[in-house]
């Protein structure tokens, strides 16, 4: 029978019923002779890139697609794509009739994102072989905006804070290659994100063109060729330095009239997808413009703040599709600048920059995204109370770490000063997982459920400030072009933004990925033993807190300053508010025999422990049993070496946690027995760091410097694993002194 796949643009320009179609199964056999798909022009690019994911599916599947315009032949199943506006913004409804062997599935989104995401479900169903088995349903946001966080690193002369890195360094090319972003904004919209921020100290040079600051532009994409440390100043200050500019290759040829053009061209493909893009800053930083046109290091000086009004001016005018802009009062603010306050000299740079753009253009959308960090609410809103256009706050919701535990608590004090009238983005940072794919799909449904609702929020952005989430180059046997991390990390991508969007999905979507993606797998087996060895990261992280990546990275238990020893295990602190006991608490209530309420540390032991084996042994199993798909089995077999590597981390974690437990009841009492044992766990963690290594290694680069942890060496730090072995052998009671304990707390997420 022939199969095929008919194209047609929808000519009506007002639509009042559900529009969209889709029937057969799309798997071997087509059960119509073809399929037709109408798209309303007001669809616009989100219609056309739900109608260019259909062809793309369907071919993939090895269904024919006619030339639009193409009569459908009898029994051909129609899909129309249509916006009807009146309900919800991004909210679609799906609309399936079968009669006398037609079939039509109806689509009909509240505007063009709607749509496109209607016409999402009907690629998806075309992918997973499941396109029978649509039903009318009705779909809503849960969450409005739903984002990535990306620090950008465009050039040595205007970093980000993540750039004195080996992947910042790495994906400089890849800021300025149109094939990497429309790669990039093709899978958020396909996993339903809308919002893209891109954070960097100082951008204006590499982006825009100042008349009154003409010398400032930048030509060219600069990249060191100096070699990096791990010595960069944590706030960012000496991110440029004079060597780093001496030593450096262009990697890329652009006036700045081509950047520009090229930007316009990344914030299209973005809105062609649905997705709104911001720029974040740091302040106050020159890196770039410093020594030009006047502008001195003098940050309160009358040149700089017209340097820097000017700038945020000229970046709204000369992009009309951005969305807004993100600032920070700070890193680098003294308290006072030129006499002015913090909040003082932002409004007079970033609120009067954007006063004096959309006095051009008043009905322009515009959103000013404040964050808490390093500054007050009563500032922000006496300061900004003339702002012309909306102004949102922004608030680190886990501080840095996302996989700790489902519900943080840090916001709770902030909840009741928000209203529907201020609401706040939350910062939903990820610099725990770097390397390795993550998928839990409780743990990111239960997450999102806890956040606030949209009387409180106004949505989140989601990554790493240790890491950038461009082209992937911590592996060793890569593709060319790399693959994207947001590619290679897939089903965590899919997870967080599809349960964003409904948290309620069912798992049965998941599964049916999973079965696409890696044909012939026991899907079953491979998700529960996946989601056990991702439990590793948010079990660990409850019980030995570090706020920020500073002093916390878990696939190295080490931080900035270094490896965390089995004494730092015993003195550390657990997650505010995640109810976890630490060893000394523990230990207390265990002499005592009052023991206080909360998960003790040989519980997270045993479930870590407990989940790590469970993932160990279905690996054999889905090992033997491979993958169909022949260009897939690389992949296959790389997600079961990343659980194997989790798993291993997760025993080594509850070996150390065991071990620090035993070693700290010897140190208040005595019991040789109690040492022995603590030694006894400290070599089976040893042994596990050892497999964690290798299965780390067998597909990873190492080292490799990060920005926020330093140089990060898996292999080497075994050395460090193994003194924790003979530290508990010579350890001598009375080593621990309760009341010199410190620890390094955690920040305030705002002030009043």
């Amino acid at each position: 029978m022939n199969r095929s796949l008919l194209i047609h643009p929808l000519r009506t320009k007002h639509v009042t019923g559900f529009c969209v179609l889709l029937c057969a199964l799309a798997g071997t056999v087509w059960a119509a002779p073809g399929i037709s798909i109408k798209v309303d022009p007001a669809a616009g690019g989100p219609g056309r890139f739900a109608e260019a994911e259909i062809r793309r599916t369907a071919a993939e599947r090895g269904v024919p697609v006619a030339a639009a315009g193409a009569p459908a032949p009898a029994g051909t199943t129609v899909i129309t794509l249509a916006v009807a506006a009146g309900a919800e913004a991004q909210s679609y409804e799906i609309q399936v009739r079968r009669q006398d062997g037609r079939a039509t599935i109806h689509v009909r989104g509240a505007d063009p994102a709607g749509a496109m995401y209607g016409g999402l479900d009907v690629a998806e169903a075309i992918h997973t072989s499941t396109l029978d088995m649509m039903k009318d349903s009705s779909h809503k946001p849960h969450i409005a905006q739903r984002g990535i966080k990306f620090n950008i690193p465009l050039d040595v002369r205007t970093p980000s804070y993540s750039d004195p890195s080996d992947a910042a360094q790495a994906n400089i090319p890849e800021m300025w290659s149109i094939e990497f972003w429309r790669e990039f904004f093709d899978d958020m919209a396909r996993h339903r994100y809308n919002v893209i921020s891109l954070w960097n100290l100082h951008p204006f040079p590499s982006l825009v063109k100042v008349p009154e600051f003409p010398h400032v532009a930048l030509d060219d994409v600069w990249r060191t060729t100096a070699k990096l440390d791990e010595k960069f100043d944590n706030a960012g200050n000496d991110f440029v330095r004079p060597e780093m500019l001496a030593k450096h290759e262009v990697v890329k040829k652009l006036s700045i009239q081509e950047k520009i053009r090229f930007w316009r061209e990344v914030m299209q493909l973005a809105r062609d997808r649905g997705i709104d893009v911001y720029f974040f800053t740091w302040n106050i930083f020159l890196h770039g413009a410093e020594g030009k046109d006047g502008i001195t290091s003098d940050k309160g000086a009358p040149r700089t703040i017209e340097y820097f009004r000017a700038s945020v001016r000229e970046t709204i005018r000369t992009y009309p599709l951005l969305a807004g802009i993100g600032i920070t009062a700070g890193e680098s603010m003294p308290m006072s600048i030129g006499g002015m306050s913090k909040e003082q000299w932002l409004w007079t740079t970033y609120g009067e920059g954007i006063r004096d753009a959309l006095k051009d253009n008043p009905q322009r959308k515009f959103r000013l995204i404040h964050r808490f960090h390093m500054t007050g609410l009563t500032e922000i809103q006496e300061t900004f109370k003339e702002l012309p256009c909306t102004l949102d706050l922004s608030f680190k919701y886990a501080i840095a770490h996302m996989y700790s535990v489902p519900r943080p608590t840090m916001i709770d004090p902030l909840l009741p000063l928000l209203s529907p009238q201020l609401r706040s983005w939350l910062t939903v940072r990820n610099d725990d997982i770097y390397s390795f794919r993550w998928a839990d799909l409780d743990y990111a449904r239960a997450f999102i459920k806890a956040m606030p609702g949209p009387d409180k929020i106004a949505g989140f952005y989601m990554g790493p400030d240790g890491y950038i989430w461009g082209r992937d180059f911590l592996s060793k046997d890569a593709s060319s072009p790399r693959q994207t991390v947001m590619h290679k990390q897939w089903l965590s991508f899919a997870m967080w933004g599809r349960l964003a969007f409904e948290p309620d999905l069912p798992e049965a979507t998941f599964s049916r990925l999973i079965a696409a993606r890696f044909p012939g797998a026991d899907v079953a087996t491979l998700t529960e033993a996946w989601a056990n060895a991702s439990k590793t990261f948010p079990y660990i992280t409850r019980f030995f807190w570090g706020d920020i990546d500073l002093k916390w990275f878990p696939e190295a238990s080490r931080r900035k300053a270094g490896y965390y020893n089995v004494r730092h295990f015993i003195e550390g602190g657990t997650m505010p508010g995640a109810g976890v006991l630490n060893i000394i608490e523990w230990r207390n209530g265990l002499l005592s025999r009052k023991m206080p309420g909360g998960v003790t540390p040989l519980e997270i032991a045993s479930t870590l422990a407990k989940n790590a084996t469970q993932a160990l042994l279905a690996l054999p199993r889905l090992r033997r049993g491979g993958v169909a798909a022949i260009g897939n089995g690389k992949e296959y077999a790389a997600t079961l070496d990343d659980m194997e590597a989790m798993a291993h981390l997760g025993l080594y974690y509850a070996e150390k946690i065991n071990g620090a437990c035993e070693l700290a009841v010897f140190d208040k009492t005595g019991e040789a027995a109690r040492q022995a044992a603590a030694a006894q766990h400290l070599t089976a963690a040893l042994e596990h760091w050892k497999h964690y290594s290798a299965a780390y290694t067998r597909q990873y680069v190492q080292p490799v410097l990060y920005n926020r942890s330093g140089w990060v060496d898996i292999p080497k730090l075994t050395e460090e694993v193994a003194a924790d072995v003979q530290m508990a052998r010579d350890w001598k009671p009375g080593t621990i002194d309760e009341a010199a304990i410190q620890r390094s707390g955690t920040e305030a997420g705002f002030k009043k």
